[in-house]
């Protein structure tokens, strides 16, 4: 056994084990359970069913020799496990398709969330008892949390979980109560946060298609099966299996008769490695299109909906942002700048106070993460470029009114900037800014994105591409692989494509409902799991190499090449 550190998403540094490493082995990635640590994992990375893979495991923040602390949010631990997948492509040269993972517990919801939110590519995984929903045992335990990390920021809560409800084994009670790297406590937030993130995993468990094997406890006193079963029920792929194991407690790897899991998760593994991966299509998931018809049918829209959308209508333009939503679309260019902004205007007290109840929607702080994540990673492969003498060449397919951009324009005043936009309106913006600012070389055109001929008619041939914010608001696939091609058509070789993705939303109702678009129609929105948005760049040529996530699990921005 080896170890090491490796540095996470966000700098921080993790503690991570090695086991039998070859190179060209296929590879188990592990992940603890919560208030465990990987050399906990030692007896199943030593066992000889697992002799012939890699194994690989690391120390949770705020858990064995990691030294980084807890984080009170969830998806950092999920942005862990994929920043450990680019290291030991880096450093082991381990193809994310040669990876199977074991996840426990809590590193179950882990895995769960990394196949969801950022839909790698992987063979497969194993779900050991996976948390979906945690038995808090006392009645009203989770709103009781809640309501304590609003009155003490930082709230830690003691476990209750005993070894004796974890295994049989009377040694492995022992070991893990004499246990010195064993956590006693978890971070409530992160508990709080857990919770909605194992509900929003199940309820739209169809977005994942990854193999997957659930090995549910019998007689788990600290999580619900129920909830597995279902997550199981409704992932979309052929090769899943579901068990439960006859009077296993929730440590199912640490329990009398775990050789017997040993051989279940093998077996598992190598029928996922002899599995054909699904081929790169512009096939739509059928659940997504589903869920498309049933928003246009107006299934759901029930009293609630319908009384905000009139009161929207006789008294939403008392908010300034409202206003420009109802005038322009709620998906308007015009309507996102104000979001951006963040500024609550309206008029007298009470439409200001509307106006900042509209811009803390969380589906508008998404959006406001999703800039930031932009400018992200367009200033890293901007930094790319440079590094290789390259003049920069940004084109963006939709850029609204050029808003982020021009914050680019400010910081690599270099940089040719080509935006096309297909509403007059935002280009009238833009172009005042533009002239306001006094701007070199950068232009707007006013062309059709979806049309593979535009791009011949811009005269212009970028090294890196946008396509943001426009795949949303439409959910053809075929329309999606024209501008693909388009912008494949007169891109430099080795250039990039940074696209956005909505693979889920808790308001997609509401917003459905109660929203007008910029056609003034209805706001409905077909959107794309992660693993069909990547499925239909990856048709198209384009290899995804970074994505980045809010904490909400609602907006994706990623970054892949084209004509690599």
């Amino acid at each position: 056994m080896n170890s090491g550190i490796f540095k996470s998403f966000d700098e921080n540094e993790l503690f991570y084990r090695e086991w039998n490493y070859q190179p060209q082995q296929k590879s188990i990635v592990m992940i603890h359970r919560g208030h465990e640590h990987s050399e906990r994992l030692n007896d199943i990375a030593q066992s000889p069913q697992f002799s012939n893979y890699n194994i690989f495991a690391f120390d949770l923040r705020g858990h064995g020799h990691t030294k980084t602390k807890t984080s009170s949010v969830f998806m950092d631990y999920v942005r862990d496990m994929d920043s450990f997948a680019h290291f030991l492509q880096s450093k082991y040269e381990v193809k994310i398709s040669d990876i199977f993972v074991v996840a426990n517990s809590i590193g179950g919801v882990i895995a769960s969330a990394w196949a969801h939110d950022f839909a790698p590519r992987i063979a497969g995984m194993t779900l050991l008892a996976p948390a979906f929903k945690i038995n808090l045992i006392v009645p009203l335990a989770n709103e009781m949390i809640t309501l304590g990390t609003k009155l003490k920021k930082g709230l830690i809560i003691k476990s209750y979980v005993k070894s004796s409800m974890l295994t049989h084994d009377p040694e492995q009670q022992k070991a893990y109560d004499t246990d010195p790297l064993i956590t006693r406590s978890i971070d409530a937030e992160l508990l709080i946060d857990l919770a909605k993130a194992g509900k929003r995993l199940v309820d739209d468990a169809e977005a994942i298609g990854i193999p997957t094997l659930i090995l549910s406890a019998e007689k788990d006193q600290v999580v619900f099966n129920k909830e597995q079963k279902n997550f199981h029920y409704k992932i979309d792929t052929d090769l899943k299996e579901y068990t439960v194991l006859p009077n296993f407690f929730h440590g199912i790897l640490f329990e009398t008769g775990k050789e017997m899991v040993y051989d279940r998760i093998r077996d598992f593994a190598e029928k996922c490695f002899a599995h054909t991966p699904e081929e790169p299509s512009l096939t739509p998931d059928r659940f997504s299109v589903k869920e498309y018809q049933n928003l246009q049918n107006k299934l759901g829209n029930n009293l609630n909906f319908k009384f905000q959308k009139w009161s929207l209508s006789k008294i939403g333009k008392i908010s300034t942002g409202m206003a420009i939503g109802l005038k322009h679309g709620f998906d308007s260019g015009i309507s996102l700048d104000y979001v951006y902004h963040n500024q609550p205007q309206g008029k007298l007290g009470f439409g200001k106070m509307m106006d900042k109840n509209y811009l803390e929607a969380i589906g508008w702080k998404g959006i406001r993460i999703r800039k930031q994540h932009l400018i992200q990673l367009l200033e890293h492969n901007i930094q790319t470029l440079l590094k290789e003498g390259r003049k920069v060449k940004i084109l963006d397919i939709a850029g609204g009114t050029g808003n982020y951009l021009f914050d680019i324009k400010e910081k690599y005043p270099q940089t040719e900037i080509v935006i096309n936009e297909f509403v007059q309106a935002n280009i009238e913006i833009g172009e005042k800014v533009i002239q306001e600012k006094k701007y070199e070389n950068i232009r707007f055109t006013n062309f059709d994105c979806f049309d593979p001929e535009t791009y011949k008619k811009l005269n212009f041939e970028p090294n890196i591409t946008i396509v943001s914010g426009i795949l949303e608001l439409f959910g053809d696939n075929e329309m999606a692989g024209k501008a693909i091609q388009g912008v494949a058509s007169v891109s430099e070789k080795n250039s990039y494509v940074v696209y956005t993705g909505q693979p889920w939303h808790p308001q997609l109702k509401m917003i459905a409902y109660v929203l007008n678009n910029h056609k003034n129609e209805d706001w409905i929105m077909r959107r794309r799991s992660q693993k069909e948005l990547d499925r239909v760049m990856l048709f198209n040529g384009i290899q995804k190499e970074n994505m980045l996530i809010d904490d909400f699990g609602i907006f994706t921005v990623s970054s892949g090449k084209i004509n690599a």
